[in-house]
C-alpha cells in the first residue's frame, strides 16, 4: 500500500523532462515581465532623463516594496489554485494595532514589533486557512467575506482616530526611511523574502506539493499529500507575511489609520498575475510576481511623469491584466499538449 502511494506522487510530480519543460516557460515569463520592465524605464527616462537619478529609483524601489511583499505571501496561495483577497485588510489591521502598541509601549524593540505584527497577519491567516480547507468554502467567498470582516474590525477599534508619527519611536520610523550600501531597508527586507520563498517552493518537497495541488487537486489528494493541510499552511503564510507587511508599513509612513492598505488586494492580485503566476494554480514563481509588483508599480509613477491622467494609469495596468491572463490561458494550453505524451507514460507505468 505504502508503495502505491509513493508511485503515485511520483507521478502527480513532473517528470525531469516535463520539470525542465516548466521552468523555462516560468523563465521566459520572468524575462519577458524584465525586458518589459527595462522598456518602460528607458522610455520614461528619454523624456525625463531626471527618472533614473539614484534617488528616483530608491523611490520606485521602497514604493513596489510592500507590494512586491504581498504577491510573495499571495503567490503560496494562488499556485493552489486558490484566492487571498484580505490581505489589504490584514495589512491594515495588523498595522494600526501594531502602531497603538508601540505607541503606548515606545520601548519595544524594532524587531519585536515587525513580530508582532507578524503574529496578527497569521491569526488572521488561519482563520481564512481554517474555513477553506475544514469547512471546503472557496477561497475567493471565504477572504471576500473577511476582507470587510478584518476591516470592519480595524474600524471599530480605531473609532475614528490615527496614530501619528510622532508617536512612534524613531527607531522604528527609521526602518522605514534608512538605507545600507544604498539600498532602503524595506527592499532588503523584501528581497529577503522572495529570495527564501523561491527556495522553499523550489527545493522543499512540501512547496513543490503546493504546486502538484494547483496542477491537479484530485490526483494530489489521491497521491497522499496533505491537501487540507498545505492549503491551511499557504494562507496563514500568507497572512504572516501580510502583517510584516503592515509592521514595514506602519515604518514607512508614520502614521496610521483604519484606511491603511485599502485597495491593496487588487494591485497585488494584479501584480502576481502579471508577474506569470496561473490564475488557475500550478505555475509561477514568486520571482516573478515580484517582478510583476515592480513593473506596476514603475509603470504608475512612469505615467505621472509624463503627466497622464489618472484614469489611463488604471486603464493600462488593467489592461496589462487582461493580457497576462490572456498570454497564461495560451501557454497553459500549450504545455498541457506538450506534457500529455509525459503523462501518458507515467499513467502507463503505474
Amino acid at each position: 500500500m505504502t508503495a502505491q502511494v509513493e508511485a503515485r506522487a511520483e507521478s502527480v510530480e513532473p517528470s525531469r523532462g516535463a520539470r525542465r519543460l516548466l521552468d523555462r516557460a516560468g523563465r521566459v515569463r520572468e524575462l519577458g515581465v524584465g525586458l518589459v520592465l527595462v522598456l518602460v524605464v528607458a522610455g520614461t527616462a528619454v523624456a525625463n532623463p531626471r527618472f533614473v537619478q539614484p534617488q528616483s529609483l530608491r523611490d520606485l524601489l521602497i514604493n513596489a516594496s510592500i507590494i512586491a511583499l504581498l504577491t510573495v505571501g499571495q503567490t503560496i496561495v494562488v499556485v493552489t489554485r486558490n484566492v487571498d483577497l484580505s490581505v489589504g485588510s490584514v495589512l491594515g489591521l495588523s498595522a494600526f494595532i501594531t502602531a497603538s502598541i508601540v505607541a503606548e509601549h515606545p520601548g519595544i524593540p524594532v524587531v519585536g514589533a515587525l513580530l508582532l505584527g507578524v503574529a496578527l497577519g497569521l491569526v488572521c491567516g488561519m482563520v481564512n486557512g481554517l474555513v477553506v480547507s475544514l469547512g471546503q468554502v472557496p477561497s475567493l467567498v471565504v477572504t471576500l467575506g473577511t476582507l470587510y470582516v478584518f476591516r470592519g474590525l480595524d474600524f471599530a477599534l480605531a473609532h475614528g482616530t490615527q496614530v501619528n508619527a510622532a508617536d512612534l519611536p524613531p527607531s522604528l520610523l527609521g526602518l522605514g526611511s534608512g538605507r545600507v550600501l544604498g539600498v532602503p531597508y524595506l527592499v532588503l527586507i523584501t528581497l529577503v523574502v522572495v529570495l527564501a520563498a523561491a527556495f522553499y517552493l523550489r527545493s522543499y518537497r512540501s512547496g513543490r506539493e503546493l504546486y502538484a495541488m494547483g496542477s491537479h487537486p484530485e490526483a494530489a489528494m489521491l497521491a497522499g499529500i496533505p491537501v487540507q493541510r498545505r492549503v491551511f499552511t499557504a494562507f496563514a503564510v500568507s497572512g504572516a507575511v501580510a502583517g510584516l507587511a503592515g509592521g514595514l508599513w506602519m515604518a514607512r509612513y508614520g502614521t496610521v489609520d483604519a484606511a491603511a492598505g485599502t485597495g491593496l488586494e487588487l494591485q497585488v492580485v494584479a501584480a502576481v498575475v502579471v508577474g506569470g503566476v496561473a490564475i488557475f494554480g500550478g505555475s509561477g514563481s514568486v520571482l516573478g510576481a515580484a517582478l510583476g509588483a515592480l513593473l506596476l508599480s514603475t509603470i504608475t509613477s512612469c505615467l505621472i511623469v509624463l503627466g497622464v491622467p489618472a484614469f489611463w494609469q488604471q486603464a493600462i495596468t488593467g489592461a496589462l491584466l487582461l493580457a497576462a491572463i490572456t498570454v497564461d490561458r495560451i501557454v497553459s494550453l500549450r504545455l498541457a499538449a506538450a506534457l500529455r505524451p509525459d503523462r501518458r507514460k507515467a499513467d502507463h507505468d503505474a
